[in-house]
């Protein structure tokens, strides 16, 4: 009975601030303009190239950062674990993200503007200054550096939690480093990046204040359109349905990508 009681503030806060919400996305989305109860949206959305073509950008958006992210994190987490104050580097990693996005993101308009550190160092160099913000590269460097934290931190508790019995074991057995790491290592650390992907390719999906403020509009994503629909067209119709096709794709993608357990 106590836990019971205790659970109640959980699902109120679920009933209020999830479902509630959702309920009223998926509501909205099925009215046009004016008011009126129509299908338009979706079928306007399905049919419609922009916005097929803005569907597949941010995949391939998300895609690209949780692959740079997963080739610089799974190294680093591998690297903490072996050192002695592990718990110490691993909260220097993971301090960036107590600092505001929106200052990191003022941060790097410094860092990569036409007279920012980068271009001076250019500069310096003798091979001059060049447009660097406002590119999807400067995009794609900006938010694979902002969803860092949130990829090795999983994959550090998956690894951290490895035994080395079974490491040991696999050397024992004459296996290569490489095969212990294919054979091994990897699948035992599979859940972590599996959490990790989680952690960077659903929120990548939906990112719309780093393609105005990096990006510089260049930069169209169904996160963008998101925002444009609903501060800009005023058309919540149409931004519901959007938001509607990014929270399915978020659950497919958190389907394919759940933990298994053997």
């Amino acid at each position: 009975m106590t836990k019971r009681i205790y659970s109640v503030p959980y699902f109120l806060w679920i009933l209020f601030f999830v479902i509630v919400p959702l309920a009223m996305l998926l509501w909205q989305s099925f009215f046009d303009l004016n008011g009126h109860f129509t299908l338009n949206n979706y079928i306007l959305y399905f049919s419609s190239g922009t916005y097929l073509l803005m569907t597949w950008n941010s995949i391939l958006y998300a895609l690209i950062i949780t692959v740079a992210t997963l080739v610089i994190s799974y190294p680093v987490a591998y690297v903490l674990t072996k050192l002695k104050m592990k718990q110490f580097w691993l909260m220097l990693i993971i301090l960036p993200t107590w600092v505001n996005l929106l200052l990191k993101a003022y941060a790097f308009i410094g860092i990569f503007g036409k007279y920012g550190s980068v271009n001076n160092f250019l500069q310096f160099l003798g091979i001059g200054r060049t447009q660097i913000l406002f590119t999807d590269l400067s995009f794609i460097l900006v938010a694979s550096y902002i969803s860092i934290p949130f990829m090795v931190l999983p994959i550090f508790n998956a690894l951290n939690d490895l035994d080395d019995n079974l490491v040991n074991a696999s050397a024992d057995l004459g296996a290569s480093r490489f095969q212990t790491f294919t054979q091994v290592i990897w699948p035992l650390s599979l859940n972590g990046v599996r959490a990790g992907v989680q952690a960077v390719f659903i929120p990548s999906l939906s990112l719309f204040m780093l393609t105005r403020l990096i990006g510089g509009n260049k930069v169209i994503t169904l996160g963008t359109a998101v925002e444009e629909h609903f501060l800009t067209t005023q058309n919540w119709g149409m931004g519901s349905t959007i938001a509607v096709v990014l929270v399915v794709a978020m659950l497919l993608v958190m389907r394919m990508t759940k933990e298994r357990r053997d």
